[in-house]
């Protein structure tokens, strides 16, 4: 391109046309498509949507298979599997208050996680609209939820425990206590961002505050209240693991504690696969829910 100007330079000896030249060259660098830095690949999406995955799964056994090699104790990926084929063979026995399959361990964790998700949701969401639609009450609200939100799950439990005399519902305020900041933030955020021509169209209308809430706040904020709720329930599902190590009895933080006690490994990895299997589809669920509610595309 430069030796096009010093050319046109030279023929013309004119400093307009070097400008014009100069202004053509600029427009139609602008006009060319800009080549993306990622290579493309050669593979189909469809046999890339199953290959990736099990790539990175062979790349993660190759991994603990490594590790087992170094260490005599760490159990290997096949001893793990065979492990797992004979626990879940019969996931539902009951021989005693303290030795029960896996499934009934994952059953009471669940129902631990609906109860304290649940009060949550009660509370929260219905917070999170008053919050959001009074500037009052957010002003005194949010030095409090901007102090206990931060606070570690496990540091509730104690609470629980002096206020309710027992565990089960110690795990369940614990639940409740750190699952209740998404959804009540979220909530908030997303009748803030309401338009204002919105609130104005109903001020005209004369609208009472039940309709403005239901007819023009809910369907606005229902794709923050779901993100605020999927984060909820991921952070229910890691609290009751860590608070059911603490406080006994059956649950699935329990029996990985449990086993840890018995010195069995196998066990161990097993659970922790099935904590990660059961927190996915908790979470895909609420994607699911998302993308039947609302119109805009919902990232998983």
């Amino acid at each position: 391109m430069n030796a096009t100007v010093t050319s046109a330079i030279g023929e013309h000896g004119n400093t307009s046309t070097v400008a014009q030249i100069e202004a053509g060259a600029v427009q139609v660098s602008a006009t060319l498509p800009k080549k993306s830095t990622r290579r493309r690949s050669t593979i189909s999406p469809g046999v890339q949507a199953v290959v990736a995955p099990l790539v990175g799964l062979a790349f993660l056994v190759i991994v603990w298979e490594l590790i087992a090699l170094n260490n005599s104790q760490f159990p290997t990926p096949l001893v793990t599997l065979k492990e797992a084929i004979k626990l879940f063979a019969d996931p539902f026995y009951r021989t005693g208050p303290n030795d029960q399959g896996v499934g009934w361990n994952i059953l009471a964790s669940l129902k631990r996680v609906a109860l304290g998700f649940g009060m949550a949701a009660v509370v929260g969401i219905p917070l999170g609209f008053v919050i959001g639609r009074f500037q009052f009450v957010s002003s005194m609200f949010g030095p409090i939820i901007s102090l206990l939100k931060p606070v570690s799950p496990l540091a509730w439990l104690p609470i629980g425990l002096l206020v309710f005399k027992s565990a089960d519902p110690a795990a369940i305020w614990s639940i409740f206590i750190c699952s209740i900041w998404p959804m009540v933030i979220n909530t908030a955020v997303g009748v803030q961002r309401v338009p204002q021509d919105y609130m104005n169209v109903a001020r005209v209308l004369n609208l009472s505050e039940w309709k403005i809430i239901t007819k023009i706040l809910f369907p606005s904020v229902l794709p923050y209240m779901l993100t605020g709720v999927r984060l909820a329930i991921g952070t229910a599902w890691l609290v009751i693991v860590a608070a059911e190590m603490l406080t006994g009895g059956v649950g699935i933080g329990f029996w990985v504690w449990d086993e840890w006690n018995n010195l069995n490994v196998p066990h161990i990895i097993i659970a922790i696969v099935v904590i990660g299997v059961v927190g996915l589809i908790l979470e895909q669920l609420l994607v699911a829910l998302a993308k039947a509610f609302t119109y805009g595309e919902v990232s998983s």
